[in-house]
């Protein structure tokens, strides 16, 4: 991570490009901010700022009208309490507004003064060409060349690496061009306006293909939906499903996450036109992750169930073939990351793709199958059946080391390969209660249910859709087993929880976490189980009242603040949600569900990737996490999740159910227009306590 400073700060984003700036819209280099402009895991502008006369402009206000645009109201520099600005600046950005990858910068300049003005408009800017890794681990170590040329009205900056090159290029029409500015000489009569586009182009040359995993197709920006970003958001918004809430909390967060998600779309290769599959996050991981882009189409599928579709696809033509202990692939294994960067085409990096995640492959299984539910595509699942028995095969084989019917996990790239590969991967998350780290191999409770679960569901596609008996029949075996064999070596006797993980030594790792939440949504724990493991996760130890933390507090390894260690996680709660409504624990879902979404309204009704872990009655709000994603594709996902908890949607053969439980505080709650194989369906709207007696206090005013 890098650093813990955090400014305010205003984003574009579309599709693998994305700015980051600050309020007044500039861009400069700073070793603790991601600021400037990136473009497939690359930083083609490291400065983007405007000045008058040389000096910094002062902010009035500012927006972002939709994910690839923001504008900028400024003010001339020097004004103070004695004296009004005479001199406004409108900046408007948008990303991707041409038939390509480009930026365009509307500068409004405004004389609302009794004079004629004067003044130097200028923008300096520059590229450092940073892979984001390099920007991430503050280690700028360029081994190419930058170079800089100037025609007549346009700047080509460009790097060069052997036969990796990158290119950015600034258009001003009408300026004074020098290698790292464009100016203009203004003359304004009174009341007069100014007005000039620039744009910013990006181009990567690369004669060689870049890195891909054996059999995968080679990267390249591909087809977009059509039409302006508007209409697009337009159209995403309309297919989905139209919420009827009473609670505005509620109705502000979910569009939000449409419309984060919509943001957060990369659009793939090889795939019908529009097709996108969700990036994890911004500023670090927008680009392709198994485990984050497969929980998110989890979550949302009862909403914008393309993601699923596209998801699966992309991941299934990425999937290894090969061994390779660079990448950390082995047969089968569906990736965790994919980045396009110099440092991993010159295999610096392992990321093209990396293969280290012990999740992916069972999650993509999981995936299949509820997509199928949802939707009844027939024909994806037996487009994929080669895919998903790799998957299968690679769940019973390469990712049981030892033989002992347990996932395990142990990194072979020892240098840049990650340490911890479930979804808790830094590098202390996976400790004993005093802090010690677990020895390696991992066995992690969670793998251990999203086997089960991948092996359950993968039964059902191949007893209805394969029509495979033989394997559905070997499947529902060895789930059985792993069931019973689990319930006996991960409890924790007398304590009564589940351990976080068996180390190398097949020793528990008695350290009290939310991981053995996503227990209860694989299905795995015994119904005996049950009513301790609720009590553990809803007590106050892992329940701060926002959410459950990830690890327990009274513990030496808790901190509120440590990335995995104590912090709470809004993807994490929703699935441990999923799973106390899987056990018919619906009140203590319904808490937890009330609580996540009375979070979203301190974050401006956009829950962030984390936060603090700190007790609500010591806040009495939820605490910031200093370098959290936002918008962050699972966290966005979590508020759809929380309402197909909450209305207890599950698709039963060609019929959408619901069976409800609303807390009171929520009020009214339900769904129009949900989508899957039986077209488009109505919820039930439900009305609680407080929603009934509002609209009967509303009835009587009316005298009806």
């Amino acid at each position: 991570m890098v650093g813990w400073v955090k400014a305010p700060q205003i984003n574009c984003l579309e599709g693998s490009t994305f700015m980051v700036s600050d309020l007044v819209g500039d861009a400069a280099p700073d070793p603790d901010e991601v600021l400037g402009l990136f473009y497939r895991d690359m930083r083609h502008l490291s400065r983007w700022q405007l000045a008058i006369d040389g000096e910094r402009l002062d902010t009035l206000s500012n927006g972002e009208p939709g994910y690839a645009s923001a504008t900028f109201f400024l003010a001339g520099p020097g004004s103070t309490v004695y004296q009004n600005p005479a001199l406004s600046v409108i900046r408007e950005r948008t990303l991707g507004a041409g038939s390509g990858e480009d930026l365009h910068e509307k500068l409004t300049v405004i004389n609302s003064g009794r004079e004629e003005i004067v003044v130097e408009l200028s923008m300096t800017f520059d590229a450092d060409f940073a892979d984001l890794f390099e920007v991430k681990d503050r280690q700028l170590t360029k081994r190419g060349t930058i170079s800089r040329r100037v025609r007549s009205h346009e700047i080509e900056l460009s790097y060069q690496r052997e036969d990796f090159e990158r290119r950015t290029i600034v258009h001003a029409q009408g300026a004074r061009l020098s290698q790292g500015a464009a100016v203009f000489l203004l003359r304004l009569a009174p009341a007069e306006s100014w007005s000039r586009a620039l744009q910013v182009s990006f181009e990567s040359v690369s004669p060689r293909v870049e890195p891909v995993a054996a059999g995968g197709p080679p990267s390249s920006t591909s087809n977009r939906p059509q039409g302006n970003h508007r209409d697009q958001m337009d159209a995403w918004l309309e297919a989905a499903p139209e919420l009827r809430a009473s609670w505005d909390n509620l109705r502000h967060t979910y569009e939000r996450s449409l419309r984060d998600l919509a943001a957060l779309r990369l659009h793939a290769q090889a795939l019908p036109e529009g097709a996108a599959i969700p990036a994890a996050g911004l500023p670090w991981f927008m680009a392709v992750f198994g485990r984050d882009s497969l929980i998110t189409s989890y979550q949302t599928l009862p909403f914008v169930p393309q993601l699923a579709s596209a998801t699966l696809q992309v991941l299934a033509r990425r999937q290894a073939l090969v061994w390779d202990d660079f990448r950390d692939a082995e047969p089968g294994k569906i990736l965790h990351e994919l980045r396009f960067g110099e440092l991993t085409y010159f295999q610096d990096w392992p990321q093209s793709p990396y293969y280290g995640s012990a999740d992916s492959t069972p999650l993509f299984l999981i995936l299949l199958d509820e997509y199928e539910r949802w939707s009844g595509d027939t024909d994806l699942v037996a487009q994929l059946e080669p895919h998903a028995r790799a998957a299968l095969d690679w769940l019973e084989h390469h990712g049981d080391l030892d033989g002992d019917g347990y996932l395990e996990y142990e990194r072979r790239n020892l240098d840049s390969g990650l340490a911890n590969q479930g979804w808790k991967d830094s590098w202390d998350s996976i400790v004993h209660p005093d802090g010690e780290l677990a020895s390696l191999p991992r066995a992690t409770c969670e793998l251990q249910g999203y086997a089960y679960d991948a092996r359950i569901r993968a039964a059902r596609l191949a007893r209805e859709v394969w029509h495979d008996n033989t394997t559905a029949d070997r499947l529902e075996r060895d789930a059985a087993d792993l069931k019973t064999r689990f319930n006996s070596d991960f409890w924790v006797d007398g304590d009564d929880f589940f351990a976080l993980a068996l180390d190398g030594e097949k020793r528990q790792v008695r350290t009290l976490t939310s991981n053995m939440g996503h227990l209860l949504w694989s299905g795995i724990v015994d119904d005996s189980k049950v009513d301790a493991v609720v009590d553990h996760l809803m007590g106050d130890l892992l329940f701060s009242g926002w959410g459950v933390r990830t690890l327990a507090m009274g513990q030496p390894a808790f901190n509120p603040l440590g990335y995995h260690d104590g912090t709470v996680w809004p993807h994490d709660n929703s699935l441990i949600a999923a799973g106390l409504a899987r056990y018919q624990r619906r009140e203590e879902a319904g808490r937890i569900a009330l609580a996540m979404l009375e979070a979203a309204g301190y974050f401006d009704h956009r829950l962030p990737e984390v936060f603090a872990g700190y007790p609500r009655a010591l806040t009495e709000f939820p605490v910031e996490y200093p370098t959290a994603c936002s918008p962050q594709a699972w966290a966005a996902g979590t508020p759809l999740l929380l309402i197909r908890v909450l209305l207890g949607l599950e698709p039963l053969g060609h019929d959408l159910t619901s069976k409800p439980y609303v807390p009171r505080a929520i009020g009214s709650l339900g769904l129009t227009g949900v989508p899957g194989r039986w077209g488009h369906a109505d919820t039930p709207t439900i009305l609680t306590t407080r929603a009934a007696e509002a609209f009967d206090r509303a009835r009587r005013r009316s005298g009806r």
